[in-house]
C-alpha cells in the first residue's frame, strides 16, 4: 500500500472548540460595547487571532484602541477560551473521526495535524488522541495564516511527503484555498454550498468510507 500524508485541521474538523471561541470572542466583544452574534462568529473560521480581533473591532463603530490595548485583549481572549477547553474529555471528538483516524493508523499512514490554534497540543491531550498523530504544525510553528498554505506545506514536509500526496480535511474557505493553492487533495467538512472549492464534500465524517479512503490513498 502507499503512503499519503494525511493532514487534519483542528477546530470544527476533528472537535467543535467553535463554541469556545465564540464565548471568549463574545466576552472581548461586550466589553468594548460590540454586539457579537454567531453569524459574525462565522467570518472568524480559519483566521488567526490577530485578525479575529481586526475583525471584531470593525463590527463596532469608531471602536479604536490602543496597540497595547489590542494585545490585553488577545492575552484575556486566550485565558478564558483556556479556561473553557481545560473541561474538554473525548466525548466532544466529533462523528466518525475515530474511526477514519483508526484506519489510517493501522495501514500507517501519516497523520499530521495542520491547525492555525496555538493550543493544539493541550487539546489533543484532553480528548485523548494526541497519540494518533505523527506531527503537530500549529499556530507555533508558522507564520502565516491560511489562505497562505504554510501551515499545510510545513505538515507535508514533517511526513517526507510531497504536496500531491497530501490530502487536507477542512471546514473553513480559507483553509481549502490553502489546500488547493498548495496543490493538496481538500476535502471539505460541512456544507457543499460554503465548501465549494473543495475536491470532495463530506457533511462530517461518518459519510467517510474505508473504500473512499484506500482509493485515496492508492491513487
Amino acid at each position: 500500500m502507499k503512503t499519503k500524508a494525511f493532514i487534519f485541521d483542528l477546530d470544527g474538523v476533528i472537535v467543535d472548540t467553535a463554541k469556545y471561541h465564540f464565548l471568549a470572542w463574545q466576552k472581548v466583544a461586550n466589553s468594548l460595547g460590540i454586539n457579537f452574534t454567531h453569524e459574525d462568529n462565522e467570518l472568524l473560521k480559519g483566521v488567526s487571532r490577530v485578525r479575529s480581533l481586526e475583525i471584531i473591532l470593525g463590527l463596532g463603530e469608531n471602536v479604536d484602541i490602543t496597540e497595547e490595548k489590542k494585545n490585553e485583549l488577545l492575552i484575556k481572549k486566550n485565558e478564558d477560551y483556556l479556561v473553557y477547553i481545560d473541561k474538554m474529555d473525548d466525548s466532544e471528538i466529533l462523528p466518525g473521526v475515530m474511526n477514519v483516524l483508526d484506519f489510517l493508523k493501522a495501514n500507517n499512514q501519516p497523520i499530521i495535524l495542520g491547525s492555525a490554534s496555538k493550543n493544539a497540543r493541550p487539546i489533543l491531550e484532553k480528548v485523548n488522541i494526541l497519540h494518533y498523530f505523527d506531527d503537530i504544525v500549529d499556530g507555533n510553528d508558522v507564520t502565516n495564516a491560511k489562505p497562505d498554505p504554510e501551515v499545510f506545506l510545513v505538515g507535508a514536509k514533517k511526513a517526507n511527503q510531497s504536496a500531491e500526496n497530501s490530502i487536507v480535511f477542512e471546514d473553513s474557505v480559507a483553509g481549502i484555498e490553502a489546500a488547493n493553492i498548495a496543490g493538496m487533495t481538500s476535502i471539505g467538512i460541512g456544507e457543499a454550498s460554503v465548501l465549494n472549492e473543495a475536491k470532495y464534500n463530506f457533511n462530517n465524517f461518518k459519510e467517510i468510507t474505508e473504500d473512499f479512503l484506500n482509493e485515496l490513498i492508492n491513487k
